[in-house]
């Protein structure tokens, strides 16, 4: 009795058979003219042998059950030794395009629709698809929407690469149903905000190297309008990607770091939330000799040590009660906060001064700190004759103990590192 084959399977043998006519020949001896009506041939018929492939792997699950495997692409990969990322691909697209696309599964049996292209479009119509929770339309009418949207990127396959065709995908909706498009993507927005306020974090780890390491994830709005104002305190970027402070390079993201905290040592109290019965203010206790000398340690709330000269510094802008101790650590005074120089003296310092005060140094005054020359904690006034404006360079450098500073004649501030 002869054996029936089936004829899919018998289709199969004759197309490796006609493969086989021509395994041995070689093509460099084609003319030209040959050559390119033969290349584009084998492309459109290697299109539509992985399409039909895909299309067989989405029938073939009973394979996969037989054998034990987990899927018809696990097993081709197997039996194939290639890659499963290929297969499993690929059998994605052929489930896509016969439970959902058959538009799209003609098109690309047909070599009309490359692979590559019909992955593309096979996402943009399940996106598409997935979206029907958010706009008011009957099933009916959504699934014509649908129908539309496919047969549209079907055709523009003809035209257009996969990149161009992700693009398409993506404002698809403007095409066949322009009505639908705007009120879809205001509702997709206010959905990605949403998981964006319920993804937003923020961890601090201190590294116990004088550091901490800030981790967050906050909305694409935050982020950008912190951009905004860090890069209101930094300098503007140069072409290599660096920044120049008084002649010096630095990197733009050690630029940016240094703005955060410049942006955080400026923020004003009184627009901040109360926390613990009063408006958020540093409290740093230190020893009375390290007040006067500025030599030292000085003590944060949460028990962080800093050097008494960066205390004086952060004095002079941000928001802190100064607990100063005897030698015995009794509270002599708690201070105040009324030593910030407002906005109006600020204006006036910078119509007089220009830029930063230090010699030799050009960051304009908008970029500057305002710095009380006789320190605030040893009673220096907040006014414009005790008042100089210095880059944040400068102004870390004035409070360092590593260098000497001192007033020149025309007012500017020299500076050398001490031997």
């Amino acid at each position: 009795m002869t054996e029936v084959t089936h004829p899919y399977l018998a289709g199969v043998d004759t197309a490796a058979a006609a493969l086989e006519q021509i395994v041995d020949l070689e093509p460099a001896f084609l003319p030209v003219s040959d050559q390119r009506r033969a290349v584009l041939a084998m492309r459109r018929l290697s299109t539509q042998v992985q399409a039909m492939e895909a299309m067989l792997m989405a029938a073939a699950g009973g394979v996969a059950e037989a054998e034990g495997s987990r899927d018809v692409a696990a097993w081709v990969a197997h039996r194939s030794h290639d890659s499963l990322v290929t297969t499993r691909r690929l059998q994605r697209l052929g489930v896509a395009c016969d439970q959902r696309w058959h538009r799209l599964g003609g098109a690309l049996v047909a070599g009309q629709v490359n692979v590559d292209q019909g992955h593309v479009i096979a996402g943009a119509l399940d996106d598409l698809a997935s979206a029907a929770a958010l706009v008011d339309i009957g099933a009916e009418e959504w699934g014509q929407v649908l129908a539309r949207a496919e047969q549209h990127l079907v055709e523009q396959a003809a035209h257009f690469g996969p990149r161009e065709l992700r693009r398409l995908g993506e404002r698809i909706l403007e095409a066949v149903a322009p009505e639908l498009a705007e009120e879809l993507e205001g509702r997709q927005l206010a959905d990605a905000e949403r998981r964006a306020r319920r993804r937003t974090l923020l961890r601090i780890q201190h590294l116990g190297d004088g550091t901490a390491l800030i981790k967050a994830r906050v909305p694409e709005a935050a982020a950008l309008r912190l951009k905004t104002s860090l890069e209101a305190f930094a300098s503007p970027r140069r072409a290599d990607g660096r920044c120049s402070t008084d002649g010096e390079a630095v990197p733009y993201d050690r630029r940016m770091g240094e703005a955060f905290c410049s942006l955080l040592e400026t923020l004003d109290p009184a627009r901040l939330p109360l926390h613990g019965g009063d408006a958020t203010t540093m409290m740093i206790t230190m020893d009375l000799a390290a007040l006067t000398s500025g030599l030292g340690t000085a003590t944060l709330a949460d028990g962080s040590r800093i050097t008494a000269g960066e205390a004086r510094r952060m004095a002079c802008t941000a928001n802190l009660v100064p607990t100063v101790l005897g030698t015995r650590s009794v509270p002599l005074d708690l201070g105040h906060t009324a030593r910030l120089f407002t906005p109006a003296q600020r204006k006036a310092l910078a119509l007089r001064d220009r830029e930063c005060r230090a010699d030799g140094c050009s960051i304009p005054a908008t970029w500057c700190e305002a710095h009380h020359w006789q320190p605030w904690l040893l009673g220096g006034r907040t006014d414009l004759a005790n008042g100089i404006l210095l880059c944040s360079r400068h102004h870390h450098l004035v409070h360092e103990d590593r260098y000497l500073h001192d007033r020149m004649p025309n007012g500017d501030v020299r500076f050398a590192r001490r031997r």
